[in-house]
């Protein structure tokens, strides 16, 4: 499981695309598809070209832009699709299509045999008119589909040996972690290609599957700022770094721009015209807010004791509390000593309770904390 070989596939401007509150302008992608490529996602994943005018000159527009990250369009497996999508000079294209019971039956209505019939077709005709671009064959509704269905559709396609990787899709959010981590090492014994992972968010379960799947040997994880798209949405992108952050924090440092990863968020906010949630991993308001005594106290001491991420590597700043009932002498004396003040226990001890008692009657400021602190230096 190493870091330096994953790669993410963001999906803000295709995924992304269908939050409800999105409508991205051709300026937004473009403004989007830059920040996404100054904090190094590996691709940067469009709305197909075929969903409307406006979308295939944005995918064109995108494609000459001379991003690191490789452009590339998610379509489904059609024919007339396929063309389209050559037409923009697209980096590499993914290919979808549904194999659940539900969907085979209510959607498009094709068996197994159809679907390999299809995807044979669309795959060996995209390779001959374009062998340099990168493809990937992905099923839908992955874990509502039969194991045995979905390895009989990823081994035909296997053999043609073409497809640089496969997609696997919780579409509605149904996968635990068990499930995810047995599908992909199912796959992973059958076949040595890439392998990319998809994860809504219904259940909650995104940040956890997309990150099991990669302790199963996934190589490439689907994910979008804030974590928009259909519904729920899809894997935060902030949520995987903070994942990924715990377990070798110098490689994905040297592999991402940590430090804008916060302006990325405020960036995809400002065009949904959305804040960011106060809980988001890293970029949320609370995240390194830091309030009752034990903690502060700990935390002044080391860092680490209560922070598993560090967030001088995204360029923010933590926030020792102390202006509420909960606050201790410790973080107390903390502010006392920034404000230059020099203080005995007793009068440390004495400040700390006044603050609580007032802080149990009112709301308190900071402000009004450095006025205590400064008028018992005065009267001392």
């Amino acid at each position: 499981m190493l870091l330096s070989k994953l790669a993410i596939v963001d999906s803000t401007l295709r995924e992304g695309e269908q939050f409800f509150k999105s409508n991205f302008s051709t300026s937004d992608k473009i403004e989007i598809a830059r920040g996404l490529d100054q904090f190094g996602v590996e691709y940067i994943e469009v709305t197909s070209p075929r969903a409307s005018p406006q979308s295939y000159q944005d995918c064109q527009k995108l494609v000459q832009l001379d991003l690191q990250a490789k452009v590339v369009t998610h379509i489904r497996c059609h024919l007339e699709d396929a063309k389209i999508a050559l037409d923009t000079g697209v980096d590499g294209i993914n290919l979808f299509i549904s194999t659940s019971q539900i969907l085979r039956q209510f959607g498009h209505r094709k068996s197994i045999e159809e679907i390999i019939d299809i995807a044979t077709e669309v795959i060996s005709f995209i390779h001959q008119q374009n062998p340099q671009a990168e493809l990937r064959f992905s099923t839908e509704d992955s874990f509502r589909s039969s194991l045995s269905d979905l390895l009989r559709v990823y081994l035909a396609i296997n053999k043609l040996g073409i497809v640089n990787r496969f997609g696997v899709a919780d579409t509605v959010g149904i996968a635990t972690p068990h499930q995810v981590y047995q599908l992909i090492q199912n796959m992973r014994q059958c076949f040595c290609e890439d392998i990319e992972f998809h994860a809504h968010n219904d259940t909650g379960c995104a940040i956890a599957n997309s990150f099991t799947a990669f302790e199963a040997g996934a190589t490439h994880i689907d994910t979008t700022v804030l974590g928009i798209g259909e519904r729920n949405g899809i894997t935060p992108l902030a949520g995987l770094i903070a994942r990924l952050y715990t377990l070798d924090p110098q490689t994905l440092n040297n592999k991402y721009s940590l430090s804008y990863l916060h302006k990325l968020n405020q960036l995809v906010a400002e065009k949904i015209e959305l804040s960011i949630p106060f809980n988001h991993c890293i970029v949320g308001e609370a995240a390194f807010n830091h309030k009752a005594g034990v903690h502060t106290k700990a935390m002044l001491n080391n860092s680490r004791t209560y922070e598993a991420i560090n967030p001088t590597d995204f360029d923010l700043n933590r926030s020792i509390l102390i202006n509420h009932k909960l606050t201790g002498k410790n973080s107390i004396n903390h502010r006392a000593i920034q404000l230059g003040l020099n203080l005995d226990n007793f009068q440390i001890q004495a400040i700390t309770q006044t603050i609580k008692n007032l802080a149990d009657r009112q709301k308190m400021t900071l402000e009004n904390v450095d006025e205590i602190l400064l008028s018992s230096q005065k009267n001392m």
